[in-house]
């Protein structure tokens, strides 16, 4: 029985020093990448504003190829014909 309460033992503590090392690791390169507060506070600022951008961006391009592929397949099916004349013509009367 203690053999194996000391196994365990043993388990749980290489295991967590291996934790505590890969914690370590990662926190070392975090430092030395960012040698300040106000420079990560920089970097993360921008790096939100960027993927908001982006997302922003791509969802509007997913979105306008999305509608795209639905009317040209709208010619299989007449309620989406219908759907996308409609559409048609409320873009082109707000251009106008």
């Amino acid at each position: 029985m203690f053999k194996k309460h000391a196994k365990q033992a043993k388990d749980k503590a290489t295991e967590n020093n291996e934790n505590t090392a890969r914690k370590n690791v990662i926190e070392e390169l975090f430092y030395d990448f960012n040698a300040s507060r106000a420079q990560i506070y920089k970097m993360n600022f921008f790096r939100g504003i960027f993927f908001g951008l982006g997302s922003v961006l791509g969802g509007t391009i997913v979105v306008a190829l999305l509608i795209w592929v639905l009317s040209l397949l709208s010619g299989f099916f007449p309620p989406l014909e219908n759907f996308f004349n409609g559409v048609t013509d409320t873009i082109q009367a707000k251009s106008d």
